[in-house]
């Protein structure tokens, strides 16, 4: 996979990118932040695109010990913790303007967010009441689940959070938006009739799906196996979230820390595949 920051030569060129893509916050009542949320961002994305850093902690240590001198003033550890939480939105705004919504194919799957090991799974307590038990072919697992989209290129076209206990189908309407034409190519978890019969009339999108294995004598067009046989790509792009980046995390203390973690780990890939 090609790595578009390669081409930034610093963290100065990446913070020009940032800011140029983040809206003019106007000034508010309070103490400002030493760090602009620019500067927050750059330095989150930087470091876990590029440094591949697990942990805010991880991060704050390697910009005080490394880039010190670049700030006039630089927070104490509380202070960046707390300008991280305060974050979430702006990632997520960021994020929703890099999708490739756009895109006439889309390959589409979900995958699990386990907020801790399953032996601890009745005992914890950060994510109670908001995360919940749900199934796949690797079995059991506690915590989220990400429903996502992406295009022939890896890009992200959508996004979507839910407990691990909702059904991939259902998250459909919250994946594909607006009424342009669009192939959205999925395995037999996307297969139900009403919803596809309903994305078509009200999206304009046609899903295309593995049937029923008792469906022996559905046809399949050429180009509709060929579509089949490349959606492993948002496989690959999974494998490359939790197991390169640091998608999945047993670290934060709050429900705000663990989608603070999964928005900024989608925010640097995208800048690792495509710039804004």
């Amino acid at each position: 996979m090609q790595n578009p920051l390669t081409s930034i030569e610093d963290i100065t060129d990446l913070y020009v990118i940032v800011d140029d893509c983040l809206p003019q916050k106007t000034v508010g009542a309070g103490r400002p932040s030493v760090l602009t949320d620019s500067e927050m961002i750059t330095i989150l994305v930087w470091c876990t695109a590029q440094l591949r850093f697990r942990t805010i902690k991880d991060i704050y240590e390697f910009i005080k010990l490394y880039h010190r001198s670049d700030f006039s003033v630089f927070p104490d550890y509380s202070s960046f913790v707390r300008h991280c939480n305060r974050l979430n939105p702006v990632l997520a705004g960021l994020l929703r303007g890099s999708l490739q919504t756009d895109s006439p194919v889309q390959f589409i799957d979900s995958t699990m967010l386990p907020v801790c090991k399953q032996v601890r799974a009745d005992s914890h307590k950060t994510a109670k009441g908001v995360a919940a038990f749900g199934k796949n072919w690797q079995g059991w697992h506690y915590g989220f689940k990400l429903h996502a989209t992406v295009n022939p290129e890896g890009q992200l076209c959508g996004f979507y959070f839910t407990p691990a206990s909702f059904h991939d189908a259902q998250a459909l309407p919250y994946l594909i938006r607006g009424k342009m034409k669009r192939i959205i190519v999925g395995d037999g978890g996307y297969n139900a009739s009403v919803m596809r019969k309903k994305l078509w009339e009200e999206n304009n999108s046609f899903v295309l799906a593995y049937p029923h294995p008792k469906q022996r004598t559905k046809l399949i067009t050429k180009w509709q196996h060929l579509l089949l046989r490349a959606r492993p790509k948002i496989e690959c792009v999974f494998d490359y979230l939790k197991n390169h980046l640091s998608l999945v995390s047993s670290f934060p203390r709050s429900v705000n820390g663990y989608f603070f973690n999964y928005l900024r780990n989608l925010l640097a890939y995208q800048f690792m595949v495509a710039i804004f």
